[in-house]
């Protein structure tokens, strides 16, 4: 019987282990290279990340118009569920008053024994007065017939009255989860154009167009709040269709160099569709939360038909709004980088123009 033998293993020869080394090297090289470790990331240039952090933004100004349009429709889903609530409570307050009036009416009833009509009559002593007293009696009778029909009939209205607390509060329950998911968003994005931002040198980030810090947007905010008192300001005002035109205007001027923040309406800080709410609410006219209904808010007008007080949009999505000053230009907020400011129309691709007032 032959011997099972473990085959020997041949030793590598130096030409045959520099080979093996050198392909295992290269074999290690190409590895490293699949797994990206040895390619660095290129580096994007400032117009290139300029290029990405305005897409970023005006990205997360898209789902900032659906954030402030589902915060409008769970603060109202919020109110009337409220409403609800207070006249069920009020409904079983009267129930109970009701039910009440009821067991009053049945003690009475049990204390009289509940003999029948004739027997009574025969006992009693005075039959015409019992007479009397029996019509009396009957006549409670109806009442407490409509006494019951009356508690029926509000048992049917509180019952509805829960059934639309119910869907209400089913309404804001989604509209709150929707705020919750474009929250997300918007703050995703935010992040994405912060990282780029924070690779960029602080002279770059200027050439870039961002802020520049608190110092920068102060300085801003005070040189720009005095414009008020300059010809610009003045004759945007004047030149405005009419005084309450004039009068968000005015306000807009005033809120130069206020900060963005996204779902603010002031009055110290705004989102786009934010200011241009507050700057005509401060003028005693209501419009509504976002953009896309901001431009259904008035009559349309061209640009070349553009006056003061005017509201432009921008973007095909009808993202972003400003208020026209005259001379090509309008204040707005744009994005957490800048402050509310003056600006060119021409800056954005524009949408179309609403005259509110």
């Amino acid at each position: 019987m032959a011997a099972h033998r473990k085959p020997r293993q041949r030793s590598l020869s130096g030409n045959t282990a520099r080979t093996a080394a050198t392909i295992a090297l290269a074999g290690a090289a190409t590895a490293t290279g699949f797994d990206g470790t040895s390619h660095a990331e290129p580096q994007l240039t400032p117009t290139q990340v300029k290029a990405k952090v305005d897409k970023l933004y005006q990205e997360a100004e898209v789902a900032t118009e659906k954030y402030d349009g589902a915060k409008e429709k769970a603060d109202a889903a919020e109110k009337q569920l409220n409403t609800l609530r207070d006249e069920a409570a009020r409904k079983t307050e009267k129930l109970n008053s009701a039910r009440d009036s009821l067991g009053y009416v049945a003690a009475a009833q049990y204390r009289s024994g509940g003999m029948d009509p004739a027997v009574q009559l025969m006992l009693s002593s005075n039959p015409e007065r019992y007479l009397d007293g029996a019509e009396f009696a009957d006549r409670v009778g109806h009442r407490q017939t409509a006494a019951v029909a009356l508690v029926r009939q509000q048992l049917r209205e509180i019952e509805q009255l829960r059934g639309a607390a119910h869907i209400e509060l089913t309404s804001l329950k989604s509209r709150q989860a929707e705020l919750g998911r474009q929250k997300k968003t918007i703050n995703g994005k935010l992040d994405q154009a912060r990282r780029l931002l924070s690779g960029l040198t602080p002279q770059e980030r200027v050439q870039v167009g961002e802020a520049g810090g608190a110092g920068r947007t102060s300085r801003s905010a005070t040189a720009a709040r005095g414009a008020l008192a300059a010809p610009g300001s003045s004759a945007a005002a004047s030149d405005a269709p009419n005084s309450r035109a004039a009068a968000a205007v005015s306000y807009a001027y005033q809120k130069l160099g206020s900060p963005y923040v996204w779902g603010a309406t002031g009055p110290n800080a705004f989102d786009c569709s934010g200011l241009i709410q507050a700057a005509y609410s401060s003028a005693g006219v209501s419009l509504p939360r976002t953009t896309y209904a901001q431009i259904n808010a008035g009559q349309r007008v061209s640009r070349s038909e553009l006056r003061p007080g005017d509201l432009v949009f921008f973007y095909s999505g009808i993202s972003h709004v400003g208020i026209y000053v005259g001379d090509g230009q309008m204040i707005h907020a744009p994005n957490p980088t800048a402050p509310v400011r003056l600006a060119p129309i021409d800056q954005m691709p524009f949408a179309g123009a609403t005259r509110v007032v």
